[in-house]
Parts: structure tokens; sequence; C-alpha cells
């Protein structure tokens, strides 16, 4: 097998993915965007148990739309509408509810800004899962920072958990069919349920003991100034880059925004570095950042930021009206963009082939 890319090069592009698709409501366009990580998922995704869970994001994303649907329905939408699709039987509620309301008119305007909004959402959920699929969470937590290690020992267990929940679940399942056992229902939700806990029981009383052994949560003796300055410099960045992205978004601090942003940013990292003083680990065979993973990356950064602007260039064509209701377009620049999303399924390692 070749040597694989960069996990925080997986997640970087994922994430950017996510953040286009927050910048659009245009079905076609977070259609494309889904599809772009599926064939990238499909082709560079490795043979491993935390690979599998793209599909139950894919189901996560589905079972948000329609829940999100299922609210416009039952408790209305603000936005008004023309086109009624069906009345329900609406429910009196008490004076306290004033504004809130149950059953009566659907319309077509309001289920279709719901699925526009519950579309976004799944499709964020969606690019998550592509990273959780493709970057091996052992391998992104020995690329942590120092200071980072212990909250990036929680965040991997707890994104291995549910790929190892729904391997065993798979394994049970199949099990049971091979012996002619029922393996829907509730009876046999619970039969799977029980093994599926204790297996998951297991594997933290093993997971505990392995990081016992290896001395986990050994610390070494820092300096009380340097202890400070590290905490000063940590606090601070992170007020920095809350005021900073305030000013963003805000008119007013345009001025500021930018500047306070970059300066909390770097107080951050400064904090961060200091802080792996304490942290007595090594790595071995360290990842390293290569051509191939600066590709990926970049890949995802442009089409965010071209998404990014096209929102602002062409606002009608990413945000379709829903009042009136119009039908949505596929702008061709904008699809190209994404489509740059891409790239990773051509230029990453093919964990399939040998070295």
């Amino acid at each position: 097998m070749g040597r694989p890319l960069h996990p925080g090069a997986w997640w970087l592009w994922a994430l950017s993915l996510g953040t286009a698709a927050t910048r659009t409501t245009n079905p076609l366009l977070l259609a494309l965007l889904v599809a772009v990580s599926a064939y990238v998922v499909a082709t560079r995704r490795p043979d491993t148990p935390w690979s599998r869970s793209y599909g139950a994001f894919v189901k996560l994303g589905l079972a948000v739309l329609l829940i999100r649907l299922l609210f416009a329905v039952l408790l209305g939408s603000p936005i008004p509408g023309t086109h009624t699709l069906f009345t329900l039987p609406e429910v009196a509620l008490p004076a306290w509810a004033q504004g809130i309301r149950l059953g009566g008119e659907v319309t077509a305007e309001a289920v279709t800004f719901a699925l526009y909004d519950g579309l976004k959402l799944a499709t964020l959920l969606i690019c998550v899962g592509a990273a959780n699929a493709l970057a091996n969470p052992s391998r992104l937590l020995k690329s942590l920072p120092g200071a980072l290690y212990e909250v990036g020992v929680a965040v991997v267990v707890a994104l291995t958990f549910a790929p190892h929940l729904i391997a065993d679940v798979q394994r049970l399942r199949a099990a049971r069919r091979l012996r002619g056992r029922p393996d829907k229902g509730v009876r046999g939700l619970l039969q799977v349920g029980l093994p599926v806990l204790e297996g998951a029981l297991e594997r933290s009383v093993s997971l505990a003991a392995a990081m016992d052994a290896r001395g986990y949560g050994r610390t070494a003796r820092v300096p009380a100034a340097v202890r400070r300055t590290t905490a000063a410099l940590t606090l601070g960045g992170l007020l920095g880059v809350c005021a900073g992205t305030y000013g963003l978004l805000t008119a007013e601090g345009g001025t500021y925004g930018l500047p306070v942003l970059l300066a909390g940013v770097a107080a951050a990292l400064a904090g961060l570095r200091l802080g792996g003083r304490r942290s007595l680990r090594t790595r071995y065979r360290p990842d390293r950042w290569d051509v191939r993973a600066w590709l990926v990356v970049a890949s995802g950064v442009a089409v965010a930021a071209l998404l990014t602007l096209a929102s602002v260039r062409d606002p009608a064509a990413l945000y379709p009206g829903v009042v009136p209701l119009v039908a949505p377009v596929l702008p061709l620049w904008p699809a190209a963009a994404v489509l740059l999303g891409l790239l990773p399924a051509f230029v990453a390692p093919d964990p399939k082939e040998p070295s």
C-alpha cells in the first residue's frame, strides 16, 4: 500500500466542501457537492471499520431532511405562500403560545423553503461523513499539537466509536440471517443490541488498559511563568478570534475585524506551541504534508472561496427564490467550481494499490 495522505488534508478538504454548502441553498449545487464527496469516498476510501461510516452519515442527513420537512408541515413556517398543497386540522393553542400553530395550511413555498434549508444541513453532515470515512483517526491524533493531545484523544475515541458500532451491528445481523433468525423488528433489535453494547464495553476497557500501559496522562514539569503565559496567550487568542469574527460579520467592524482575527489566531497558535511542552510524547514516522496533501486542501479551499464569491456576485443563482416560487437553475461557473473538489480522486494515493 502506498503512503497514505495526511489525515488533516482530508478533514480540511471536507470542511471546505461543508463551508461551500453553507453558502448556497440551490438544491442542484448541493446535490453536486454530495456527488463530489461520494465519488471521492468511493475511489479513495480504505478498507477499514471507520471507512464504512459514510453510509450512516448519508442516512443521518436524509433523516435530518425529513425531520425538517415534517416540522414545516406540522408547525408551519414564517414563509408566506399562496400555493396551498393541503390543509391539516389545526389545533387551538392557548394565548401564551401565540405565534405557534399546529396544523393548518401547508403551502408549496413553505415546503420548498424547508427542503432547501434541510438539504443544506444534510450536505454539511455528509461532508463531515466523508472526512470520517477517509481520514485515519489514530494518525490524526498523532498529528495534533501536544497541547491538544487529551482533547484529541476524546474526539478520536468519539469518532471511532460510531464506525465500530456500525460494523458490529452489520456483522451480528449477518450472523443472525445465516442462522435463520430474525434481524429486524423490536425482537431483533434487542437481541442484537446486547452483544453490541458488550463489545463496546470490552473495547473501552481494552482501550483504557492500553492507554494506562503507555503512560497516558503523564506531563512534564513546566515553570509557572510558562503556564501563565500559555494560558494568557490561548485565552487572549480565542477572545481575539471571536472578536475578529464578529467584526467581519458586521458592517461596523469591517475595519478592525481582520487584524484582530489574525492577531487572535497568532496568539492562540503561540499558546498551543508553548502548551505542548507539558506533553511527553514522541512520534514514530510522523505524517508529513507533501504536494498531494496541499493539492487536496487547495481544491477544497478553492471550492469554498469560489462559492463564497458567487454568493456575493450572483445571489439569485445560489439562493433560488421561494416567494415567488421559481425553479432552481444550475449556474455554470459555480458548478465548475464545485467540480474542483474531485481533484483528490486523481491526486490522492489509492489505498488499494500496493506500494
